[in-house]
């Protein structure tokens, strides 16, 4: 299996190769490594455990490697690589204003690969393994799943050499975050391929409702992965936030956002849905236009 996505930014197909490759394929599409290793992996203590190791002073020293091996591009970074004082200081570091400038309409509300589905009916039809997908299982709240059962729904996956804060993709007023408890299972398109629904239904998440004047509400649901200690929420709820404002990060491994729209007040971009109808996933950038 080859991780492909093309990048909007160049139409170019590449492949991604994620850190930790070929321990992925073992947990996932092996048996043993799905009998042996994966309940160990999943549990919110090695998470945990890990995500305090990159706090420590020592963890600097993984930062050039890191950054020479899945060539980031520092120059966008506010710090210098020499002033980050530990591992995830630099991982969910922030970016100068202008590298991500603030499109249009509905944007991207993070660096990431996109899939988008104009209507959640759809997800069965790519997502073909394991039991059907619920958005009840997954929101824990039959009222809000109701409330969206017509949505279209967007899936931002963040790779661990991307940017990891995330950001509101329009202006409105924020609720408070409903958390939910779960596992820790990684979201990179093995585990997703071996059983979306487990994923999605299980892992630790959280949603937030951004009530917008004119676009109906939109629900953000960032989701936790293997290796991410923690998802730290900045903004302040109940208070007018403006499209491209902070609303929080995530502490160092991969992760996912989960975007649900009103499909009849904001349409997804065209080439969005055609690259998630043709099964590869849409390379996006914070602030980059994905909808109007």
């Amino acid at each position: 299996m080859e991780i492909k996505f093309i990048d909007r930014a160049s139409g170019e197909i590449k492949i991604e190769k994620p850190p930790g490759e070929g321990f992925l394929k073992l947990l996932y599409n092996n048996p043993l490594g799905k009998i042996a290793l994966l309940p160990i992996v999943k549990r919110k203590f090695l998470s945990n455990w890990y995500g305090k190791k990159m706090d420590s002073p020592s963890s600097v020293e993984k930062i050039i490697p890191f950054v020479n091996n899945l060539g980031i591009d520092m120059s966008e970074a506010q710090k210098k690589i020499e002033e980050f004082n530990s591992f995830n200081d630099f991982f969910y570091r922030k970016l100068k204003p202008s590298a991500r400038p603030i499109g249009n309409d509905f944007i991207a509300p993070g660096d990431g690969k996109l899939l988008a589905f104009e209507n959640i009916s759809e997800l069965s039809n790519f997502f073909i393994k394991g039991r059907e997908f619920t958005l009840e299982e997954f929101l824990n709240d039959s009222i809000l799943a109701k409330k969206h059962q017509n949505s279209s729904l967007l899936i931002l996956r963040l790779a661990p050499n991307d940017y990891h804060r995330f950001h509101f993709p329009y202006d409105g007023i924020p609720s408070t975050v409903t958390k939910i408890k779960g596992d820790y299972l990684s979201v990179s398109p093995y585990a997703l391929a071996a059983n979306f629904t487990r994923v999605f239904c299980r892992n630790k998440r959280e949603h937030c409702t951004l009530q917008t004047e004119n676009k109906g509400d939109i629900l953000l649901v960032p989701v936790g992965a293997t290796m991410v200690g923690s998802i730290i929420e900045t903004y302040t709820p109940n208070t007018k936030v403006t499209k491209g404002d902070e609303m929080g990060y995530f502490e160092f491994g991969g992760s996912t956002i989960v975007l649900l729209i009103n499909k009849n007040k904001i349409t997804i971009d065209k080439d969005i849905i055609s690259n998630t109808k043709n099964g590869i996933e849409t390379f996006v950038k914070m602030g980059e236009k994905i909808g109007k």
